[in-house]
């Protein structure tokens, strides 16, 4: 090896000499579409699933038929596969897939080499509603007949994704109408001859959008009197206490709530409801709330479950919003073994015999009842007998009451009773049996325990979703077109967990 003396005399006065690149050229040259991916590509595997499933549905609209005229459709079956493999790999964007077709070796494999156009795989993602529901219980039967679906435990959990809308395009009724009247105006100007004048293809397009911002309006304002309906009681308390709440739609986005999300910030969003099944984290269903609040959405889910396998879960465990009063009857009443915490009873802010000017000494404490009778008797000695009662969810409210004319003859009338016109009341309240059956069994260690795996279970796909998928933000907007997102990334993300537990292994098992 020459010393560096040396190197440099025989570098001296000569140019450095390096291989040119040369862009300015084309080239011909042979492609083997066939090994353009490995045969351990998750691509291979999402194909070889689409040729066992049943696809038919999504071949229904599809006019392009042999012996007439037109031209040839795109396969449903490569729009699917392209979806899936797109969304595998965090891509949500039509555009996007387009333009991988031109250059990734899985889409070039996928579509022999050919682009997409966007526009249809667009249309094609929110085309198929009915043909993607079934298509995803397709997969749940493939995954159950593998022995990862059991229903013997099913974890649910919900959880937010930012709506395709932005935090300040939330407004109030008054600002809505004013906007729907300009856009009316700048529409019905559209059409004036006199305008400005624009090409024919710039003059649709602007009347469109137009069109449609028009409509989002019309449905803001649907909305808004949606939300006055839902929440008359809530609205009615604050106007009671003096303050004027206003409800606000967004105009981006109608449907979208405004909702807390990580960290505590509030912003336009879905509450995407996910039940897992706890053998293999398969999700056996999937839906999409407009409610901030997972209470109340375990029915439903329920129900979901029924639809796509056609029996109901024998346990479903949820975190601490899910176990409302209607909620544990509810669950009792199917047979369906309910684990979730037990929820802390709320006291009142204040103490509404104290309000009345009742004295702590004739509090409901010193009142004795006695069961054989089932009556009452105050420290006065007076006996309150049973009046009514009332069922509601998780207990029984039984109401006793005195007569009149022995509260009014009572010494004690002053301290017991001063403002009744009728004679002393009380209110005794029973839990019913399926909330004491419930409250007894998450005390044992065995409930516990269960709750315990819940975390790990529930919150898998949600994590994987978001993170792997990038699925934080939908593209689509509205309750129907954010639910067929949801559901496309669902079904990817099972998909994937039969690649990675079924396919993978039988290919390994192969070699």
């Amino acid at each position: 090896m020459p010393n560096d003396k040396g190197l440099e005399e025989n570098r001296a006065g000569k140019a450095v000499r390096c291989k040119a690149v040369e862009r300015n050229q084309l080239l011909l040259r042979p492609v083997d579409v066939e090994k353009l991916v490995g045969e351990e590509h998750a691509v291979r595997a999402i194909w070889e699933l689409m040729g066992k499933l049943d696809v038919e549905p999504f071949y229904a609209d599809v006019g392009a038929l042999e012996g007439e005229a037109g031209r040839p459709v795109w396969d449903p079956k490569v729009l699917i596969s392209l979806w899936i493999y797109a969304y595998k790999d965090g891509v949500s964007s039509a555009r996007e897939i387009a333009r991988l077709c031109e250059y990734h070796p899985a889409y070039q494999w996928l579509t022999g080499m050919e682009v997409v156009n966007y526009h249809t795989l667009a249309d094609f993602r929110i085309q198929h509603q009915q043909a993607l529901d079934r298509l995803f219980i397709e997969v749940l039967g493939v995954l159950s007949h593998q022995g990862l679906i059991t229903l013997k435990r099913v974890m649910h959990d919900g959880t937010k994704i930012k709506a395709s809308a932005a935090d300040k395009s939330f407004r109030r009724q008054a600002t809505l109408e004013s906007h729907l009247k300009e856009a009316q105006k700048q529409v019905e100007a559209m059409g004036d001859p006199h305008s400005e004048q624009l090409s024919q293809g710039v003059a649709q397009a602007r009347k469109r959008a137009l069109r449609e911002k028009q409509e989002r309006l019309e449905q803001a304002l649907k909305e808004l009197e949606e939300l006055k309906r839902t929440r008359a009681k809530e609205l009615a308390k604050e106007e009671a206490k003096g303050k004027k709440k206003e409800l606000r739609a967004s105009t981006t986005d109608p449907q979208a709530r405004n909702m807390i999300q990580a960290k505590g910030a509030f912003g336009p969003a879905y509450n995407i409801q996910i039940s897992t099944d706890a053998k293999a984290k398969v999700i056996v269903g999937v839906g999409v709330s407009q409610s901030s609040s997972d209470a109340g959405e375990l029915a439903a889910a329920v129900e979901r479950i029924e639809t796509n396998l056609g029996e109901k879960p024998e346990q479903m465990v949820v975190d601490a919003a899910y176990p409302t009063h209607p909620t544990i009857e509810g669950m009792a009443d199917k047979g369906i073994d309910l684990i979730g915490p037990l929820r802390e009873a709320r006291k009142a802010p204040w103490d509404p015999l104290k309000r009345h000017g009742v004295s702590k000494e004739f509090y409901p404490e010193a009142f004795s009842y006695d069961a054989s009778t089932d009556r009452y008797r105050c420290p006065g000695e007076k006996l309150l007998s049973f009046e009514t009662e009332q069922r509601k969810p998780g207990w029984v409210s039984r109401r006793y009451r005195a007569r009149l004319a022995d509260c009014r003859s009572c010494r004690f009338q002053a301290q017991c009773c001063p403002n009744t016109k009728k004679g002393r009341s009380l209110v005794r309240m029973e839990k019913t049996a399926q909330l004491v059956a419930f409250e007894a069994k998450m005390q044992t260690e065995q409930a516990q325990l269960i709750y315990k795996e819940r975390a790990g279970v529930a919150e898998f796909p949600n994590a994987w979703i978001k993170e792997k998928m990038g699925l934080r933000q939908f593209r689509l907007r509205g309750v129907v077109k954010v639910g067929l997102e949801a559901l496309w990334a669902c079904l990817t993300y099972n998909i994937c967990q039969w690649i990675r537990l079924c396919w993978k292994p039988r290919r390994l098992a192969q070699t």
